[in-house]
């Protein structure tokens, strides 16, 4: 089964209408014949985002049980050697590329993994790009 690193900004699409676009849509085809790999952080980061959209009363609680249940059914791996690599290679990506230590966890699995990635995040496509890591079509 082959497969992609996905992270926040795209599931977040997901969530939330202003913020999809017909590839992050067609992303969840993928699942059909595909898993996607996170970081360790990648759920607290989606229930951050969750938590903060609520407060904002930006989405209703329903909304979120909703998008709660779609990520749920999806196949997904989440990396257990994230927490391991924080303070090393991810450290050094987010020194070297000028990212939070977040996105780097993010670049760190797709170049350990080989895989692609798929972000909305600026400056962590730039990033992806720099060194050599391919992007998933999202917008």
């Amino acid at each position: 089964m082959t497969g992609f690193v996905i992270d926040a900004s795209v599931a977040l699409a997901w969530c939330f209408d202003d913020e999809a676009t017909p590839a992050t849509r067609a992303l969840l085809d993928r699942f059909e014949h595909e898993q996607a790999e996170v970081p360790g952080i990648w759920h607290l980061e989606l229930a951050n985002a969750l938590a903060l959209s609520e407060r904002k009363r930006r989405i209703a609680r329903t909304r979120t049980a909703e998008f709660v249940a779609l990520v749920g059914n999806l196949p997904l791996v989440a990396d257990p050697e994230t927490p391991t690599r924080a303070l090393a290679a991810v450290l050094d990506l987010a020194r070297s590329q000028r990212l939070s230590a977040y996105d780097a966890s993010y670049l760190e699995l797709a170049l350990r993994r080989g895989l692609p990635l798929a972000t909305k995040d600026g400056d962590l496509a730039r990033a992806a790009r720099r060194v050599g890591v391919s992007l998933v079509q999202t917008s």
